[in-house]
C-alpha cells in the first residue's frame, strides 16, 4: 500500500499550497488545529478513503482569507466523496472497496444530539463545542479532505454507500455534492418552508445560492429571484429558470421583488452569504443580508440561513463584529413573526433522498453549480479563481477518476 499523500494546506498569508503530509492513521494525531483532548484518539470505527473527489467551498475561503483563527498548516477540505481502502477493526458493515459519500459534518451517532437526528451538533467529537467537520478552525481538528487519502471516523454511522459504483462514478460531479453543498442548499430552501408554489428569494449566487435555488425548485417553488452582486453568477443562476437582482446595481431589493412579482415581499428567503456580506456600494458589512431577508420576507415568513456566522473574525471592520456581535434589526423579524432556522446543515437528514434524486435524474446539481473539475495540484489556482467571484463550483480529482 502507497504512504504517499499529498494534500491542501493553508499557509497563513491569504493563499494555499499543496504539499506531502503523513498518510491517514486509524488515530488522530497531533497537528496544525488538533485540539489537545483529541490528540491520540483512537479510531477502529473509522475508515480510510482514497479519495476521488473533494469540493472547494466557500467556507474554505473564509480561512483562507484570514478571517478566521485558523492556524498555519491546516489541512483543509471538508467535502469528501472516496473508496474505501482500509476499516478499523469495530467497522462491521462498511467494506473496502465501497464508494461512500461522507456528511462534512462528523457525527459519532452515539451522543443524545445525534440519536435525535442533529448530527450537526454532535457533542462527542469536538471538544470546544458541540459541532465538527473535517479540516475546519475551531472544530477539533480533524484532518481535511482535499488530499489522496483521508481517514473518516464513526463510518458504519456516517458514511452514504452508493448503491452501484459504476453509476456512481458516471454521475460523480451530482453525487459529489452530497457531503456539503446541496444537503446545505436544500436545508437553507426547506427551513425556510419552500413548498408548492413558495415565491423565495436566495441571496448570494455562489455554490451554496446556485443549490439553494435548485432545491428550491425541486421542492416546488413557483418562483426562484437569486440577488448578488457578480453579473458571471446571476448568469449561472438564470441559466436554470431563476429570475435575478444584480445587487450593485439596486440597493431596494423590496421594488426589484414588485417588479418580478407584482408584490414587494415573498414567502421564504434564503441567506446564501454569512459574515462577510457586502451591501449595495460593495462595503463590507456583516448583518446586511440578514436585515434585508427580513425586509423582503412577508409576516409570517421563514427565513433559512445557512451562511456562515463566526464567533471571531479577526478581520471584521468594528470590534463588535470581531466577536459575530452583528447590528440586526430584530425588531422587524420579530414584529414580522418571521422564522429563523441556522447552524450547519444535518447533512444526513438529508444526503440520502437527494443522492435517489441524483441517481433517478430528478436533480441536476452539477449544472446548476456548474461543476468544474480540477487536479488536487491545480487546487491554488482554483482557491484564487473562487475567491474572485468565478460562477464555479470547483471539484478537485486527486487520483484523475472522474469522468467528465
Amino acid at each position: 500500500m502507497t504512504t504517499n499523500n499529498r494534500a491542501v494546506a493553508y499557509t497563513g498569508n491569504g493563499d494555499v499550497t499543496v504539499k506531502d503530509i503523513d498518510f491517514p492513521e486509524l488515530v488522530l494525531r497531533d497537528g496544525p488545529g488538533v485540539n489537545p483532548a483529541n490528540v491520540g484518539r483512537k479510531c477502529e470505527h473509522g475508515v480510510i478513503l482514497k479519495v476521488v473527489s473533494t469540493n472547494i467551498c466557500g467556507s474554505d475561503q473564509h480561512m483562507v482569507r484570514g478571517r478566521t483563527t485558523a492556524p498555519e498548516g491546516l489541512v483543509l477540505g471538508h467535502e469528501i466523496t472516496g473508496e474505501v481502502i482500509e476499516t478499523g477493526r469495530d467497522v462491521e458493515f462498511v467494506k473496502i472497496g465501497d464508494l461512500v459519500s461522507v456528511p462534512f459534518n462528523i457525527a459519532c451517532g452515539r451522543c443524545v444530539n445525534c440519536i435525535e437526528g442533529k448530527t450537526h451538533i454532535c457533542l462527542n467529537v469536538n471538544p470546544d463545542r458541540p459541532g465538527s467537520a473535517y479540516g475546519y478552525v475551531d472544530m477539533g481538528g480533524w484532518v481535511g479532505g482535499q488530499a489522496e487519502y483521508v481517514m473518516v471516523p464513526y463510518a458504519d454511522f456516517q458514511v452514504l454507500k452508493f448503491p452501484d459504483k459504476d453509476e456512481a462514478m458516471e454521475k460523480m460531479l451530482d453525487l459529489t455534492m452530497l457531503s456539503d453543498i446541496f444537503p446545505t442548499g436544500f436545508h437553507g430552501a426547506y427551513t425556510a418552508g419552500v413548498k408548492i408554489g413558495s415565491t423565495v428569494y436566495i441571496a448570494g449566487a455562489g455554490p451554496v445560492g446556485l443549490a439553494a435555488a435548485h432545491s428550491a425548485q425541486l421542492l416546488g417553488a413557483s418562483v426562484v429571484i437569486v440577488g448578488d452582486l457578480i453579473g458571471e453568477r446571476l448568469a449561472q443562476a438564470k441559466s436554470f429558470g431563476c429570475e435575478t437582482i444584480n445587487i450593485s446595481e439596486h440597493d431596494n431589493i423590496s421594488e426589484q421583488i414588485d417588479q418580478i412579482l407584482g408584490v414587494p415581499v415573498v414567502d421564504c428567503a434564503v441567506d446564501c452569504v454569512g459574515f462577510e456580506a457586502h451591501g449595495h456600494s460593495h462595503e463590507e458589512a456583516p448583518a446586511v443580508v440578514l436585515n434585508s431577508i427580513m425586509d423582503v420576507t412577508k409576516a409570517g415568513g421563514g427565513l433559512g440561513i445557512p451562511g456562515l456566522y463566526v464567533t471571531e473574525d479577526p478581520g471584521a471592520s468594528d470590534e463588535d463584529a470581531r466577536r459575530g456581535a452583528l447590528k440586526l434589526d430584530f425588531g422587524l423579524g420579530w414584529a414580522k413573526a418571521q422564522t429563523f432556522v441556522t447552524g450547519q446543515t444535518p447533512v444526513m437528514r438529508y444526503h440520502r433522498g437527494l443522492m435517489h434524486s441524483i441517481l433517478k435524474g430528478k436533480a441536476n446539481i452539477a449544472k446548476a453549480v456548474n461543476a468544474t473539475v480540477i487536479s488536487l495540484e491545480d487546487a491554488p489556482k482554483g482557491y484564487k479563481e473562487f475567491d474572485e467571484g468565478a460562477a464555479k463550483k470547483f471539484v478537485l480529482d486527486p487520483h484523475h477518476l472522474i469522468r467528465s
